[in-house]
Formats: structure tokens, C-alpha cells, sequence
């Protein structure tokens, strides 16, 4: 894992490969192939939860009124779906120790 800074797919693969044995390419795979099934899962509409980790989960919103902050003009903002992350108790008291 790096010192700091991005968590990349590389390495999540390369963790794979050091601690399970796995040759860099099937880490590589693994990985695509994990990334791959939670976005056709919510691509799907299905929500996604990894105990210990947390939930990615869809939720629709409505129209609603927006106001351009330079002009003032009201516009209205299209109904979207869009995506959010909850970590899990787990991962929040994990992520409170640290700091």
C-alpha cells in the first residue's frame, strides 16, 4: 500500500500478488474483475455492500429550483440518480484511530 496519497487499482493488484501469491496478472484480473462486478451491479440499479468496508448506494433525485450563484437566476435542475458512500461503523472507528 502507498505511504500516502491514492489507493490505484495497480495497487490493490500488486497487494494481491505480495501477500496471496497470486502472479501480477491474476492480481491485475482479480481486481478488474471485482471492480467490474460492483459497477454492472449498480449499473443494474443494485445497491452494493461490502461488510466492513461500507454501502454504495443509488438514490434518486427530483427536480428541484437551483440559483446561479454569479447572476441570481433561478434554473431548474434535472431529476439524476446519483451514487453515495457510506462507511461502515467498522471503517469509521478505523478511520477515527487514525487521526
Amino acid at each position: 500500500m502507498p505511504d500516502a496519497g491514492t489507493l490505484t487499482r495497480a495497487d490493490l493488484a500488486e497487494s494481491l500478488h505480495r501477500h496471496v501469491g497470486l502472479s501480477r496478472a491474476d492480481s491485475s484480473n482479480m481486481v478488474e474483475g471485482i471492480l467490474r462486478h460492483v459497477c454492472e451491479a449498480l449499473s443494474a440499479g443494485n445497491n452494493v455492500k461490502i461488510s466492513g468496508f461500507g454501502s454504495f448506494v443509488l438514490r434518486d433525485k427530483g427536480e428541484r429550483i437551483g440559483r446561479n450563484p454569479k447572476t441570481g437566476v433561478e434554473v431548474a435542475i434535472a431529476p439524476r440518480r446519483v451514487l453515495t458512500f457510506r462507511a461502515s461503523q467498522m471503517m469509521r472507528d478505523r478511520i477515527a484511530k487514525k487521526g
